[in-house]
């Protein structure tokens, strides 16, 4: 097994260019040129004060801010939506089947698979029976948005071998065993979808992700970008069964991979300790209301072994990165990170007790955040963690704690779109709804910083040259219209991945 000693590195582009009569956004009106040689910003100067050097784009009075981050993302799973039915607008078992009814044609090969159905507020139950009476015959794998659960019928309840479910609802770990198998599409066919994603995420501004996909991602990505797909920067997580592998490898969170372009990055080590509000999992204090099995939700992964896991990643030179949703696995978390002396982010962080909110600044803690996921949960959150929703998504007062944030999607959870992140860290709210906790939004300055691998706001001389220009001053923007926020061009390493120009 060959032994990586990297080191990081950022390769230059040899390019050289200047983007003309652009503003820079949280900087005020002053329209200036911004001069781009070998990946980095090197200049900055009043709007046609000299000659432009090289190849020239004219921003014409656009706004130019620091490239965008994804800091949570299954990137494979968010590359097959497209090829899956669509279940998120149904409310009910029986819209689902309705919906299986109408996307199954008795013949077909393979299995039938659906997204984005949401349980926990059903009036209805899953029923086995009548998810096999609307089949057509064929195996039907149906994945709930939160991807904790899948409703599966007897033929692919046979297939995947738990013929003994009454219900062909599995949860946590049988069912992330299920999205680890389902795909048999041949490589080439899966890497041209992920191309097709990291290309429109590209068009949102996006020049690079934190990838989650439940598998080993460092053969995949490198076979990927060598096929062509250039246009994010991609730095994977290791989950525990790969951890061995990693470390035989030499793999340090950090590193660059070589024959990348520099775009392949090594990233944490990354453990699931509890499930999920929507599936009823995530481990809490309090019991869930009505509730009547696993009423505290789950701890998925025992206190000493994630501990051990974290441990030995440290040791290894791999940071942690730790899925907590619920009040008592942030607390376990939390308590895990101060124990081992670990560095990482706790992922998700939805729900923490009072005591436990200035423990992430003190400890050195990225809380890694999905703000459309407080959209998505509000009413599930009314009802199953009722009078302690005030807990839940405190980005204020995490920040206020002196902690650090980072935003992302858990795409395909929400949109990979880090302009809807932002626009719900900042209003609380979508639809036309009122605020949901108002008193936890952060302003546009604080979640712009999030959703920056770097923290920046502002682009200078000397950063690198991953940048996005977009239509509208985005400090001047209402939360609707930055959901909206049009995007002209995306730079990586200093050439366009994405442009309207």
């Amino acid at each position: 097994m060959t032994n990586f000693r990297l080191r990081a590195s950022r390769p230059g582009s040899g390019i050289r260019r200047t983007l003309t009569g652009v503003r820079i956004a949280g900087l005020g009106d002053d329209v200036v040129d911004v001069v781009i040689e070998d990946a980095t910003v090197a200049e900055i100067r009043p709007s046609g004060a000299s000659q432009p050097d090289g190849e020239t784009t004219n921003g014409d009075g656009r706004w130019l801010l620091p490239g965008l981050w994804d800091s949570h993302v299954h990137f494979t799973q968010w590359a097959q939506i497209s090829r899956r039915f669509d279940l998120g607008a149904t409310r009910s078992a029986r819209e689902v089947l309705d919906v299986v009814a109408a996307n199954t044609v008795q013949g077909e090969d393979g299995p039938a698979v659906g997204f984005g159905f949401r349980d926990a507020l059903w009036s209805d139950a899953a029923s086995l029976g009548e998810l096999d009476g609307a089949s057509h015959g064929r195996a039907v794998i149906l994945i709930a948005a939160d991807l904790h659960c899948v409703w599966l019928n007897s033929a692919a309840l046979h297939q995947f071998g738990h013929p003994g479910s009454d219900s062909g609802l599995l949860r946590e770990e049988d069912a992330f065993t299920i999205l680890r198998t389902l795909d048999t599409a041949p490589d080439d066919v899966v890497d041209g979808w992920v191309n097709d994603a990291a290309n429109r995420a590209a068009s949102r501004g996006v020049v690079g992700i934190n990838d989650f996909e439940m598998s080993w991602n460092l053969s995949a990505w490198t076979r990927r970008i060598a096929s062509g797909t250039i246009a994010l920067r991609a730095r994977f997580g290791v989950y525990p069964r790969d951890l061995d592998q990693a470390i035989a490898e030499g793999l340090r969170t950090g590193d660059i991979l070589p024959h990348t372009h520099g775009l392949l990055e090594v990233g944490p080590l990354k453990v699931i300790t509890d499930g999920s509000l929507n599936t009823r999992t995530a481990y809490c204090v309090d019991e869930y209301t009505g509730v009547a099995e696993h009423t505290h939700g789950v701890l998925t992964v025992p206190t000493d072994e994630f501990v051990g896991l974290m441990s030995r990643a440290r040791d290894a030179g791999l940071e942690s990165a730790i899925h907590a949703i619920g009040d008592r696995a942030n607390s376990l978390v939390l308590d895990a990170f101060e124990a081992t002396g670990s560095h990482g982010s706790v992922e998700h962080a939805q729900l923490l007790s009072p005591g436990d909110v200035a423990r992430f600044a003190t400890l050195g803690v990225t809380a890694s955040v999905q703000p459309e996921h407080a959209m998505d949960d509000r009413d599930v959150a009314e009802r199953y963690w009722e009078g302690r929703t005030g807990r839940a998504f405190m980005l204020r007062s995490l920040l206020d704690a002196g902690g650090t944030l980072a935003l992302g999607s858990d795409a395909p959870v929400a949109p990979l779109d880090p302009w809807v992140a932002i626009a719900s860290a900042v209003g609380r709210s979508r639809d036309g709804r009122a605020p949901w906790h108002p008193e936890q939004s952060i302003s546009i300055a604080e979640a712009l910083a999030a959703s920056t691998r770097t923290g920046n706001t502002t682009v200078r001389a000397g950063q690198p040259a991953d940048l996005v220009l977009v239509e509208q001053d985005p400090y001047a923007a209402t939360p609707d219209s930055l959901r909206r926020m049009p995007v002209a061009a995306t730079i990586l390493n200093g050439r366009d991945t994405y442009t309207s120009l």
